[in-house]
C-alpha cells in the first residue's frame, strides 16, 4: 500500500506563539500516516539540552525533564520534537524549548545551527547507542542556555535543576531512556564540563 502525503500549503508559516499548526495544512501528517511514514523513513528530530550559565559563559546548571510513559514509568529525558516541513532547524528548536519549558523560558539559540552532535536512534538496540522502538529518528542535539523561568509543560512534568557532575552520573543515565544519558554526557563534554 503507498501512501502520498498531498504537498504543503506554500502559505503556511508558524503561527504565533503558543499555536501549533492549523490541522489543514496537507503537509501535517496524521497519527495513521506518521506511522506509516516512521515505517518507511528516517524522522528528523532536534534535542536540546537546556543550561544555566555563569557571567564567564561556563554552565552551572543542567536542565533535565520528568516525564511518564503511557506505561505509567517515569523516566527523564531532554527537550525534544520533529522538524515540521518547511520549518528551519532555530524555529523548531524555539518551538520545542517553548512547548516543553514555558514561554518565560527565553533560551538563548546558538548562532549557528550546526549541532554538538547528531544522534541516530534505531528501534533495533545495539545499532547506535540510541534506541526509540517507534521508528528511526535522526536527531540534531543543541545546548542551549536559558535565562528565564521555566515551567514545564505539555507531557513534562517537571525540570530538574543538576550540576554538571550529577547530571554526568551513571544514575542519572539509569532514569533517561533510548541512551539520553549518552546524549547528555556528550553535550556536557562538548562545553567542557565533562572531567
Amino acid at each position: 500500500m503507498s501512501v502520498r502525503t498531498p504537498d504543503p500549503d506554500p502559505d503556511w508559516t508558524p503561527g504565533p506563539e503558543g499555536a501549533g499548526p492549523p490541522h489543514t495544512n496537507p503537509g501535517w501528517l496524521s497519527d495513521v500516516e506518521l506511522a506509516e511514514v516512521r515505517r518507511r523513513l528516517p524522522i528528523l528530530y532536534i534535542e536540546a539540552v537546556p543550561v544555566r550559565v555563569d557571567g564567564l559563559g561556563q554552565v552551572v546548571e543542567v536542565g533535565v525533564l520528568l516525564r511518564a510513559r503511557s506505561t505509567g514509568e517515569m523516566t527523564r529525558t531532554l527537550v525534544s520534537g520533529r522538524v515540521l516541513y518547511g520549518e528551519t532547524l532555530r524555529d523548531a528548536l524555539f518551538r520545542h524549548l517553548e512547548k516543553d519549558l514555558g514561554p518565560m523560558a527565553f533560551p538563548q539559540l546558538p548562532m549557528s545551527p550546526v549541532p554538538f552532535t547528531v544522534a541516530e536512534y534505531f528501534p533495533m538496540p545495539g545499532i547506535t547507542a540510541f534506541t526509540d522502538d517507534r521508528q528511526h529518528a535522526v536527531s540534531m542535539a543543541y545546548v542551549v542556555p536559558v535565562t528565564g523561568t521555566c515551567d514545564p509543560r505539555q507531557d513534562a512534568l517537571e525540570l530538574t535543576w543538576m550540576t554538571p557532575k550529577e547530571a554526568a552520573s551513571d544514575a542519572v543515565a539509569a532514569e533517561m531512556e533510548g541512551g539520553r544519558g549518552a546524549l547528555l554526557r556528550m553535550a556536557l563534554a562538548s562545553v567542557g564540563e565533562l572531567r
